[in-house]
């Protein structure tokens, strides 16, 4: 089996999608890290792996692969036979395939902008805008409510098991936690529930410890 190469950063949220899923796979790969403060992701060597100039990027065989969530669906069906099923197999795909544009589309910008000023801004010693995070909180609980109604009635996203369309969460999720942004994830309780519940995954946990290394 080729080997994966992985080029990304362990804070990332995009190269922390694909570490998780090829943790739920249960691969085997190589991490090269890409400092971005050092611009190594404009470099043309970085170029020849995504024109975009962004990362994650993956190497399988002669493969190149970019944008996170093409190269975890990849992984998931290029590696079905391997660690956790991710795609709900035996079940409608319709709902897998509406919850994972929901969290592309509705989900992550929203969540982006108030990860950016909640914990990147401040990391990087600038200065948060208040009236951003104002907005974008009123957003996210917009989108919660939509989330709190549909797991209600089930106990994942797309289905009754861990899909992609749950995974692809886990970063925002991850640094979400962390700030007063998380009153609008434990006030709804079937939302609280299932991110708790995903975020405890072991896979998840592995890709945790990598920013503690």
């Amino acid at each position: 089996m080729a080997v994966l190469k992985v080029h990304g950063a362990v804070l990332s949220t995009a190269s922390m999608r694909v570490f998780a899923c090829l943790y739920e796979k249960d691969l085997d790969f190589q991490f090269v890290p890409i400092d971005m403060k050092a611009g190594q992701h404009k470099s043309e060597t970085f170029l020849s792996l995504n024109p975009f100039g962004q990362i994650p990027a993956v190497e399988v065989g002669d493969q190149k692969l970019f944008e996170s969530r093409a190269i975890t669906q990849y992984i998931a069906e290029e590696y079905a036979d391997k660690g956790t099923q991710l795609t709900c197999p035996g079940k409608p795909l319709a709902p897998l395939f509406v919850w994972k544009e929901v969290e592309a589309h509705q989900f992550d910008p929203v969540a982006s902008k108030l990860i950016w000023e909640l914990v990147y801004k401040p990391m990087h010693g600038t200065t948060t805008d208040p009236a951003v995070v104002e907005e974008n909180e009123a957003k996210l609980g917009k989108v919660l409510d939509i989330y709190e109604a549909r797991l209600a009635q089930s106990k994942y996203l797309a289905c009754d098991c861990f899909t992609l369309a749950d995974m692809h969460h886990l970063p925002s999720l991850h640094y979400l936690m962390g700030t007063p942004v998380n009153k609008l994830f434990d006030s709804r309780p079937h939302v609280s529930a299932w991110a708790a519940n995903i975020s405890s995954r072991p896979a998840w946990s592995k890709v945790v410890a990598m920013q503690k290394q």
